[in-house]
């Protein structure tokens, strides 16, 4: 989540936020597309962007937050002795295994760190009925090179072998979960590669927000926050426009438990983000 209507200090935000909707709507407009889609808005802009009239969509992802944890044992001590002792176990699975488990980062990441997070990509993408290859060799080539500095890659490593990694970018307080893969499977090692490695990660470095990506209920329990995230959609084709409000709107009404029942278990306050459609749209 981050602004989407980019405009400089001083300028009036509002009036050109309307002024760059409208190009983007003519513009898509004019070539012919199906409609204008905002991801990942701010607060601020999907309230606008509901205003002026686009289907807004609340969904969620799961994040670790920290609130100033110095250890490990600090983030295991939120939970109770019988969850506090399941952590335990998962992630010290790995060791039973024979896997080590390392963080590659900076200067240490080489070509052959892009050619495997490819491998580890596809591998996950060919796995799933849902996925879909969307990235090419050169896409990880490129990255790996111009961004050192925000690329991480988590590496699972067992005789020698790196038979796991989790792709992830970085800045100085957040941390972002963007793609996994396996050579071999092992109990936990989705949990070790993905959620826990960099979790101890964060709290070493001081990094306030772990964003692993969208999905998995299963991170609750592992102390990830429910958390709110936008977008807002204006389709040309009225007919599927009408549509995709009102699948938005029933989709909200079953979303609502679940966010109750995540919350229940984190210990959470209970969630106050208003319904879609209580305006209108």
């Amino acid at each position: 989540t981050v602004p989407r209507f980019l405009t400089a200090p001083g300028e009036d935000a509002p009036l050109l936020r309307r002024a760059l909707l409208q190009a983007a709507v003519e513009t898509a407009q004019e070539q012919d597309c199906s409609g204008v889609h905002v991801l990942y808005p701010t607060d601020e802009e999907a309230d606008f962007l509901e205003e002026a009239g686009l289907a807004r969509r609340i969904t969620l992802q799961f994040h670790w937050k920290n609130p100033g944890y110095q250890r490990y044992d600090d983030y295991l001590a939120r939970f109770d002795s019988k969850r506090r002792n399941q952590l335990k176990r998962e992630r010290a699975a790995a060791a039973t295994q024979g896997i080590q488990l390392r963080t590659v980062r900076g200067a240490d990441l080489t070509p052959e760190h892009a050619q495997r997070a490819y491998t580890f990509y596809t591998s996950t993408c060919e796995r799933h009925a849902w996925g879909q290859v969307q990235l090419t060799p050169g896409f990880f080539e490129r990255v790996f090179r111009d961004l050192p500095d925000t690329v991480e890659m988590v590496e699972a490593v067992k005789d020698g072998q790196v038979i796991a990694g989790a792709f992830n970018l970085a800045t100085p307080e957040r941390l972002y979960g963007r793609y996994w893969g396996c050579t071999e499977e092992h109990p936990f090692l989705h949990f070790n590669v993905c959620l826990y490695q960099s979790v101890d990660d964060c709290i070493r470095s001081g990094r306030k927000v772990f964003e692993p990506g969208a999905g998995g209920e299963h991170k609750v329990t592992r102390g990830f926050e429910p958390t709110a995230v936008h977008s807002a959609h204006l389709i040309f084709d009225k007919r599927l426009d009408k549509a995709v409000r009102s699948f938005l709107r029933m989709e909200h009404m079953r979303l609502a438990p679940a966010v109750e029942e995540a919350e229940r278990i984190c210990g959470l306050k209970p969630w106050a983000t208003p319904v879609p459609g209580s305006t209108g749209t």
